[in-house]
């Protein structure tokens, strides 16, 4: 009955998706973003995985809608990862604005043996001045990679 009840929360704004949901203009900006590593709650906690991935990265957002994106940090599987790629977040609801992360990843020992991969990850992100946080849902891959929901910090340099 919980679940039904949280489900008709989430869902019932989406009958309206017209009112709900906004366009974010691709206009041109200049941002530069630190951001940090992330606190990922696992959806398999019954396996020992870091939820404390530390880490250091940077976003420079050239157009409302689009950033580019790197940094390294340490896994789920305990060993160092890698990252760049895009952020494309076409959409908002009110101040989220929501899309996706385009990017390869290395440093996953189940995953092409540590080496290089690309993934599709859904974020949300929510910014006030010069703070911000992404909200990452990372799928699970086999026995290879494990899912969670992903929290990054971010700090705004450039504006």
């Amino acid at each position: 009955m919980k679940l039904a009840a949280i489900a008709l929360l989430v869902l019932a704004p989406l009958a309206h998706a017209d009112d709900v949901f906004t366009r974010v203009e691709p206009a041109p900006v200049r941002e530069l973003w630190i951001d940090s590593g992330f606190l990922t709650g696992h959806f398999d906690r019954d396996k020992d995985l870091n939820g404390r991935n530390t880490g250091l990265g940077a976003e420079y957002r050239w157009r409302a809608d689009l950033a580019v994106t790197a940094g390294r940090f340490y896994n789920s599987d305990r060993q160092y990862s890698n990252y760049a790629g895009a952020i494309w977040q076409p959409f908002a609801v009110g101040p989220v604005r929501l899309g996706a992360v385009v990017a390869g990843f290395n440093g996953y020992p189940h995953m092409r043996d540590g080496g290089w991969f690309p993934a599709l990850i859904p974020v949300a992100t929510v910014e006030y001045q010069r703070v911000g946080v992404n909200i990452g849902f990372v799928p699970s891959y086999k026995d290879r990679l494990y899912g969670g929901i992903s929290v990054q910090l971010k700090f705004k340099l450039l504006q």
